[in-house]
């Protein structure tokens, strides 16, 4: 019995980080698997918080739920928009901040922590005194306008730990080969930094999509985002297409990482 003992605490300890880390990624994944269980619910009444019947209903009629899919829409393309003008400034700063020395760049490498340290109902709240002060009507503009702020500031992060990392010495090595300055940056630069590019690219579009806070204060009478028709409708009972726009997202989240894996040990494999 003794030995017994021995052998499994022998065997806890020698697992002990993998079945901690299995554990924290089941907790992580819990409520994500309890919203693609419950997006095949036909659920009594309104309420989607109890398991009634097995059902594609939701599935085949995405939009039955009134302006919802125009919610999601909007969501989708404001989403974009700020993702793709935020990567495009935060890239940018992220390469001037690290291979340039310059007045005030301490000061500016601290000011790019402010909206990521800010509550966002501090910061929805002065982005709405500012428009109201300077005169601009809040609708999908100042949305816009709103995320593109908040989500700078995460993607200047992760460009800037990508660009940190990367070796100077390669580009050096293009313009010793007579590669031109845009030759170096798009052959050598771009790609090496592509990754970190691309995560502040899905992180700011991820951000974006499921904000509420901001976009509440900014979004004026007759805009309504997906997270806010959520608030909305959970007032009297949220629908099951809500679940499976969330399964969606989620499922495509992942696809896009296993296809960005994929790529990357492919490229391993062909450089090896």
């Amino acid at each position: 019995m003794g030995s017994a003992i021995s052998t499994a605490l022998r065997w806890l300890r020698k697992h002990a980080i993998i079945i901690i880390g299995l554990l924290i990624i089941a907790y992580i994944m819990l409520p994500n698997i309890v919203v693609i269980i419950f997006s095949f619910n036909q659920p009594v009444g309104r309420r989607n918080g109890i398991w009634h019947e097995f059902s594609f209903n939701a599935w085949t009629h995405i939009c039955a739920p009134a302006g919802m899919c125009d919610a999601v829409g909007l969501s989708l393309g404001i989403g974009v928009v700020a993702a793709l003008v935020a990567t495009v400034i935060g890239t940018m700063a992220a390469f001037a901040l690290v291979r340039y020395r310059f007045r005030g760049r301490g000061t500016t490498n601290l000011l790019v922590f402010f909206p990521m340290a800010t509550p966002e109902v501090v910061m929805g709240s002065s982005l709405l005194t500012l428009f109201i002060a300077v005169g601009v009507r809040s609708g999908i503009a100042t949305i816009l306008i709103a995320h593109i702020l908040f989500t700078l500031s995460f993607v200047v992060t992760t460009v800037k730990a990508r660009v940190a990392s990367m070796d100077p010495a390669l580009e050096q090595a293009a313009a010793d080969l007579y590669a031109t300055p845009s030759q170096a940056f798009w052959r050598v630069t771009f790609p090496l930094a592509a990754p970190g590019i691309a995560a502040g690219a899905l992180l700011a579009f991820a951000l974006s999509f499921d904000d509420y806070i901001v976009t509440s204060f900014n979004a004026g009478p007759s805009t309504i985002t997906f997270p806010m028709y959520i608030w909305g409708a959970a007032q009297k009972g949220v629908p099951v297409q809500v679940n499976v726009i969330g399964t969606i997202m989620f499922l495509g989240a992942i696809a896009i990482v296993a296809i960005a894996q994929g790529i990357g040990s492919r490229k391993s494999k062909v450089e090896a």
